[in-house]
């Protein structure tokens, strides 16, 4: 499991001595060694490592990383060049079409909305293959609980973007006057008629930077 560096790992070094810590660092080593874990071990991490805490600009939250082979990287919403596109990120392609007129990609590697400071992060970093939410309540929760706390606490604006209700349920932690939390439906086709699609979080979002002096999210992902 490759560890965090960085500001991230200074901001967040104290949970790695705490018993829930030690706990999921045994038990994610162990499935890897006996079972096909998703992403690849060295991916686990690529949130933290594509968007440093002192370039987070947006929050994304998603749940647990795409399941079936050769799709998770460690970007929620995100699959690697090559992939199918799943059907959310089709949907968020769709409402952000209609929001700010982008080009529908054809690929979903969202890494570029990474290097823009949008942390793109799964509150569960690990999954078995195609056992869905398999890693829910080993520990993950509690680690980005951790990074949600520290994001909470920048002395900046910072946009969360919460999508379905795992991720609302975050709301709670975010009572920093300075931030703006978006919130709607799921993307998932099974709800992004009930709200997600109108919602316009992208030009919300870079409206909100704009006005406190924060360079705009380029959120156009290049066809390849």
């Amino acid at each position: 499991m490759a560890g965090l560096n960085g500001d991230w790992y200074e901001a967040l070094k104290g949970e790695f001595s705490k018993p829930y810590y030690k706990k999921l660092f045994e038990t994610v080593n162990h499935e890897y060694k006996t079972r096909l874990i998703f992403p690849p071990a060295q991916d686990i991490f690529n949130a933290f490592h594509l968007t440093p805490l002192k370039d987070v600009k947006v929050v994304i939250l998603g749940q647990d990383p795409y399941h079936n082979n050769g799709q998770a990287h460690g970007l929620c919403f995100s699959v690697k060049k090559g992939v199918e596109i799943p059907p959310s990120l089709v949907n968020i392609y769709q409402e952000l079409h209609d929001d700010l007129g982008c080009t529908i990609p054809n690929h979903g590697c969202l890494t570029k909305w990474a290097e823009q400071g949008v942390l793109m992060l799964n509150t569960v970093l690990t999954v078995r293959a195609h056992q869905a939410n398999s890693h829910r309540g080993i520990g993950w929760e509690e680690f980005t609980d951790a990074a949600i706390t520290v994001l909470n606490a920048q002395d900046r604006p910072i946009v969360f973007i919460l999508w379905g209700a795992p991720a609302q349920r975050k709301k709670a932690m975010l009572n920093n006057p300075k931030h703006l939390i978006l919130t709607a439906p799921h993307p998932s086709p099974l709800s992004a008629f009930r709200g997600f699609f109108g919602s316009r979080p992208f030009s919300q979002t870079n409206a909100f930077l704009e006005k406190n002096g924060i360079e705009p999210i380029d959120w156009q992902i290049e066809l390849t």
